[in-house]
């Protein structure tokens, strides 16, 4: 039996159309996806409501795994409602109520050659409890360590796809963080301007006004920042799209991390290591506190995943039905 430490109540996952012993192990070790990281995949969860286990904004999420594996060039051998199925099968099936949700499509075995003429593409889906990804004090707000080396340029990749190669960069900044003493990293873009956390888009507050920056700072849009958008507008914030320096995040009055995993994480410090040739700096971020609007925002987000508003009914999606 494989240790689930890690994978709360995972019993079961779905691959190629059937379901598996969560120990079942079906995959070559020379599998194209492993060697390359020729993979596209999503990161989704499932709330518990009054009305069962409801995913959030699953549909968005699918349309953009599968803009992802056209990136990729990916042959899917399933449909948009086929994974949708299968999603909620798998949710089912593991008799979740609440869970985080990873579809992976991945150029499967057949050849090593870095183009995958022979390799088809295959998908597996996986779904288990996972409450917190930075753990329950997070919260409470973070640490970033802002390191030397720059988020991959739009200019290089599309930065709308969700590649499972380009995370690499994300394990590495995100391994360095935990070394320097912080819970989190954050990218500067090859202009020098902050990009995004590892796998979070960032927020800054002054004076009222919401701000995010753009898929041109070489981000990945996310569902979760698309979605505080709408819902700072709602409660009567005005948002704005933009760049922003590391001057403006320095004085910002309050600074948050969103995406699927952390959920809204206010930024409170900051560790910067971004010039490997001079010392660095720690730097509260507004009182070094969770500040009003973010934990506005935050309690309005927790409330509307799990069915609380109405409003937002239209962004979940019930696993039974």
């Amino acid at each position: 039996m494989l240790d689930t430490t890690h994978f709360p109540k995972a019993a079961r996952y779905w691959y190629m159309g059937k379901m598996h012993d969560w120990s079942d192990l079906s995959l070559h070790p020379m599998t194209h996806g492993l060697h390359y990281g020729t993979s596209v995949f999503e990161g989704i969860r499932a709330y518990e409501t009054s009305r069962g286990p409801e995913i959030f904004r699953l549909s968005e999420h699918i349309d953009r795994l599968l803009y992802s594996a056209g990136v990729v060039k990916m042959t899917v051998p399933y449909t948009k409602e086929e994974i949708i199925t299968a999603i909620k099968k798998t949710v089912l099936e593991n008799e979740l109520e609440s869970c985080y949700i990873r579809p992976l499509l991945f150029y499967s075995y057949g050849n090593l050659g870095l183009v995958p003429k022979a390799s088809p593409a295959e998908l597996v889906i996986a779904a288990w409890e996972w409450s917190t990804y930075l753990g329950h004090q997070a919260e409470n707000g973070i640490n970033v360590f802002l390191g030397p080396w720059r988020r991959v340029h739009h200019s290089q990749l599309d930065m709308r796809a969700k590649l499972g190669g380009v995370y690499v960069q994300s394990t590495i900044n995100g391994l360095e963080a935990r070394a320097q003493g912080a819970e989190e990293a954050l990218f500067l873009n090859l202009e020098g301007r902050i990009a995004e956390g590892p796998g979070e888009n960032i927020f800054v507050i002054k004076d009222g006004l919401v701000k995010t920056n753009e898929r041109s700072e070489s981000i990945l849009e996310g569902i979760t920042r698309t979605s505080i958008l709408e819902v700072a507008r709602d409660l009567g914030y005005k948002t704005i799209l933009g760049p922003i320096t590391k001057e403006e995040l320095l004085a910002a009055d309050e600074a948050f991390f969103t995406g699927t995993a952390v959920e809204i994480i206010p930024v409170i410090s900051l560790i910067d290591g971004s010039d490997p040739k001079a010392p660095r700096r720690e730097s509260v971020i507004g009182t070094g506190k969770p500040g009003p609007i973010s934990l506005q925002l935050r309690n309005t987000y927790l409330d509307l995943v799990r069915g609380k508003n109405p409003q937002y009914k239209k962004w979940l999606t019930p696993v039974r039905g």
